[in-house]
C-alpha cells in the first residue's frame, strides 16, 4: 500500500469513530431527558441532585474513556504506519542489497576473467586487456580489483604509474581492512615515495598488514627484526616471521608451484645488460631455435627445461617444453626421456596426468642410468602412484639417484629418514642429505634444514641459521617475479617503474634488488624522489646490501664516504670499509683503493711500502687491474724517486756543485731522458 493511500484511510477510520462516540454520547443524553420529565415534581428535587452527581461521575468517565480510546486508537494507527515504514524501508534494502549483490557479482566476474587472462596471456596487449576488466571491476567497488589496479598504478603496468592516485586508492583500501594496500603504504612512507618519509608509521602500516595476513608484510618484519632497522634487532621474533612465509613458499614447493627467480645484477653489466646471463636475448633465444631445429639434442634439451619451467625471460609454455622433449628423446636423449616422464606425472595442460606414461618414460630413463628418471621411478613407488606403495624400492631408486649427485634424491632420502618413511627415524642421516641437497639449492631440503635449526632437531639449535635458512627459502615466493618486470622496465628506459619495484624487493631483504635500487638512485635518473634525498638512500640501500656480503656494495660505501656523497668526507671511515672488502671478500677494487689511500696518507698512517704490496695484490687478483696498477706504480716510484732527489738536493747541496761540474749544466735533462727511457722499455716488456 502505498504511503498516501494509508494516510487517508488513517484519517477515513478516525473521523467515523469521533462520529460514533458523539452519537452514542447524544442518545444517552436523550434518554435521560425523557426520563426527567416522566418523574413527579415532588421527587424532582432528590431525584435531579442525584442525577446531577451521577452526570457528573458519567462525564468524567465518558471523558476518561474517550481519552483512553483516543489513545488505544493512536497507538494503533502509529503502530501500524510503522509496520507498514519498516515493510517499505525493508523493501527498500532487500532491493538495494539485491542490486548490490547484482553488481558485486558482475564485479566478481569481470575481476576473475581479468585473473584468467594475466594467467594465460602472453603479449602485453592481452595483459592490457586484463587490466581494463580490473579497471571496470574496480568501478563496481570489487576490492580485489581495485588492490590490482592500486598496484598497476604504483608499479607503472603498461605506463599507467600514478603514485598519487595509487595512494588515493590504497588508503581508501585500508580502510576496508586490506592487507596490501596496508603494506603498501608502508613501503610507500619507509622510503618517502608519494609520502612522508616516517619508518615509525611504516612500522605500523606493516604490522596490521602482517596481522591480516600479508606474507610480504611477513618477511619485512622479520628482515627488519633480524637486521635491526628501525626496531631492536630480535632473532627470535625474526625467526616466527620467517617461519610463517616458509610454511607458506614451502606448500607451494610440494605442489610443484615453484617459481623460478631471474636476478639480473644492473651493477654487473651497465653498459649491456642484454648479454646478461640471467636474460636470453632474443637473437640468442631465434639462434638456439634454429639449432634445436637441426638436431642439436643438447639444445633441444635446453629449451625444453627452459619452457618447462619459464626461465631466463622466457614464457613457459607446456607444448614447446613437450615439442622439445619429444624431438631430443627420439634422438636418444635420456635427459629428455626423464623430463617427459616428468611432465606426465605432474600433468599439464600438453601432458595430461598419467601415471602409466610417466612410469613408462622414467624406466627408459633409469636403463640408461640417468639420475632424472631413478628418482621418478623412486617417486612413483613412494607416493604409490601406477604402482602399489614401495618404499624399499623408493629407497632403492633415490640412493641410485642420489649417489649420480641428483639433488631432489637426496632431498627424498632425507625426508625419508627425517619422516620415517619406509625406514627407521635418523636424523643424523637425514641432515646430511638435506645438507647435500642444500648445497645445489634444492629448496625444501634448505625448508627442513632450517625447521632442524630452529627446533634443534638432530642438530644444536641455532636462531640465526634457522633464521638465514627460511629467508633463503621465502624468497622463492611469487614476489620474485617482480625482478624481471624490474629488469625489463629499466632496459627500456622507464626508470621509476622499474625503481619502485627494485625498492619493494629491497625492502623485503633481497641483497640484489637493495643494490640494483642504490645503483638506480645514485645514476639521479628517477624522478620519484627529491634529487637530495638520492644519495643519503642509496647509500642506506649500499649499506643494508654490504651487510649481506655484497663485496661492490661495501666498495661502495667507502666511494660515499671518501668523495662525501650523501654523507660528510670521512678518509677514515671509508679506509675502514675499503679495509674490509679487501681482506674479507679480496676485492681488487678496494685494494687498489686502499693502496692509493696508503700512498697519500689519507686517513691512515703514510705507508709507501705497504701502498706497493696493495697494489701488487691487487694486480694479482684482478687481470682488470694490471693496466691501473702499472701506471699506479710508475707514479709512485717516479713521485718517490723525485722527493729522493728534492731531499737530496736539500741536505747536500755541495754535491750538485760536483755534479754540475761532471756532467755539465744540463744534467738534469739527461736525468729524466733517462727516466722516459725506462718507462718505453717498460711498456714494451709488457706488452711482449
Amino acid at each position: 500500500m502505498k504511503p498516501l493511500s494509508l494516510l487517508i484511510e488513517i484519517l477515513i477510520i478516525l473521523g467515523v469513530t469521533v462520529k460514533n462516540i458523539e452519537a452514542e454520547k447524544y442518545n444517552k443524553g436523550q434518554k435521560q431527558r425523557n426520563i426527567t420529565t416522566q418523574v413527579p415534581m415532588n421527587e424532582i428535587k432528590p431525584f435531579l441532585s442525584h442525577k446531577l452527581e451521577r452526570k457528573k461521575l458519567s462525564k468524567i468517565t465518558s471523558r476518561r474513556e474517550y481519552i483512553l480510546e483516543k489513545k488505544k486508537n493512536q497507538h494503533k494507527i502509529r503502530i501500524k504506519g510503522i509496520q507498514n515504514k519498516d515493510l517499505l524501508k525493508k523493501n527498500k534494502n532487500q532491493l538495494r542489497n539485491q542490486a548490490k549483490d547484482n553488481i558485486t557479482d558482475e564485479g566478481d566476474e569481470l575481476f576473475k576473467m581479468g585473473i584468467k587472462i594475466l594467467q594465460q596471456s602472453k603479449s602485453q596487449k592481452q595483459k592490457a586487456e586484463a587490466y581494463i576488466l580490473f579497471a571496470k571491476a574496480a568501478d563496481m567497488g570489487n576490492l580485489k580489483a581495485m588492490e590490482k589496479m592500486a598496484d598497476a598504478l604504483l608499479f607503472g603496468n603498461f605506463g599507467m604509474q600514478n603514485i598519487t592516485a595509487a595512494i588515493q586508492l590504497y588508503e581508501s583500501l585500508a580502510k576496508e581492512g586490506s592487507y596490501k594496500a596496508q603494506n603498501a603504504l608502508g613501503f610507500l612512507s619507509s622510503y618517502g615515495i608519494g609520502m612522508e618519509y616516517d619508518q615509525a608509521k611504516a612500522l605500523i602500516y606493516y604490522t596490521f598488514g602482517s596481522a591480516g595476513g600479508s606474507m610480504m608484510s611477513q618477511m619485512i618484519l622479520g628482515y627488519r627484526y633480524l637486521s635491526g632497522i628501525n626496531v631492536l634487532q630480535n632473532c627470535e621474533v625474526a625467526l616466527n616471521h620467517y617461519k610463517k612465509v616458509a610454511d607458506y613458499i614451502a606448500d607451494k614447493l610440494e605442489k610443484n608451484e615453484g617459481i623460478p627467480v631471474e636476478k639480473v645484477r644492473l651493477t654487473e653489466r651497465p653498459e649491456n645488460l642484454s648479454s646478461n646471463s640471467e636474460i636470453l636475448d632474443w637473437d640468442i633465444y631465434q639462434y638456439y631455435k634454429l639449432l634445436a631445429e637441426r638436431g642439436d639434442v643438447q639444445i633441444q634439451v635446453s629449451l625444453g627445461q627452459l619452457h618447462l619451467i619459464g626461465r631466463k625471460g622466457l614464457d613457459q609454455d607446456y607444448y614447446k617444453a613437450l615439442y622439445y622433449f619429444l624431438k631430443a628423446a627420439k634422438a636418444g636423449s635420456a635427459n629428455a626421456m626423464a623430463f617427459i616422464g616428468k611432465m606426465y606425472l605432474e600433468g599439464n595442460a600438453a601432458a595430461p596426468q598419467n601415471n602409466a606414461t610417466a612410469f613408462k618414460y622414467f624406466a627408459m630413463a633409469a636403463s640408461k642410468g640417468n639420475a632424472i628418471g631413478l628418482h621418478g621411478l623412486g617417486l612413483l613407488y613412494f607416493y604409490g602412484k601406477g604402482v602399489p606403495v614401495n618404499y624399499a624400492e623408493a629407497l632403492k631408486y633415490f640412493q641410485k639417484a642420489a649417489e649420480k649427485g641428483w639433488p631432489n634424491a637426496q632431498f627424498q632420502l632425507g625426508f625419508m629418514y627425517y619422516s620415517g618413511s619406509g625406514v627407521w627415524k635418523d636424523y643424523k642421516l637425514a641432515f646430511k642429505y638435506f645438507y647435500l641437497a642444500s648445497q645445489s639449492g634444492q629448496p625444501l631440503a634448505i625448508y627442513y634444514l632450517a625447521e632442524m635449526y630452529a627446533t634443534g632437531t638432530g642438530v644444536l639449535r641455532s636462531c640465526r641459521t634457522a633464521v638465514e635458512l627460511y629467508k633463503g627459502v621465502c624468497e622463492l615466493g611469487h614476489w620474485a617475479e617482480t625482478f624481471l618486470t624490474a629488469y625489463f622496465a629499466y632496459k627500456d628506459g622507464d626508470i621509476d617503474s622499474s625503481l619502485v619495484q627494485y625498492a619493494l624487493l629491497a625492502e623485503m631483504g633481497y641483497e640484489v634488488a637493495q643494490s640494483n635500487s642504490a645503483f638506480i638512485l645514485e645514476s639521479k635518473k628517477a624522478k620519484i624522489l627529491e634529487k637530495e634525498k638520492m644519495y643519503p638512500m642509496a647509500l642506506l640501500l649500499w649499506n643494508r646490501a654490504a651487510i649481506q656480503g655484497n663485496a661492490f656494495a661495501r666498495v661502495k660505501i667507502g666511494d660515499y664516504h671518501y668523495y662525501g656523497y650523501g654523507t660528510k668526507k670521512d678518509y677514515q671511515t671509508a679506509a675502514t670499509h675499503y679495509s674490509i672488502a679487501a681482506d674479507k671478500y679480496h676485492s681488487a677494487q678496494a685494494m687498489f683503493n686502499l693502496a692509493y689511500m696508503y700512498e697519500h696518507g689519507l686517513g691512515i698512517t703514510k705507508d709507501i711500502h705497504l701502498a706497493r704490496r696493495l697494489y701488487d695484490m691487487a694486480a694479482e687478483t684482478s687481470p682488470d687491474a694490471h693496466i691501473p696498477v702499472f701506471f699506479a706504480l710508475m707514479k709512485l716510484e717516479t713521485m718517490h724517486f723525485l722527493r729522493d732527489i728534492l731531499f737530496f738536493n736539500f741536505t747536500m747541496k755541495w754535491k750538485w756543485m760536483k755534479l754540475d761540474n761532471t756532467l755539465g749544466p744540463y744534467w738534469d735533462f739527461f736525468v729524466i731522458g733517462l727516466i722516459i727511457a725506462m718507462l718505453i722499455f717498460l711498456l714494451r716488456n709488457h706488452h711482449q
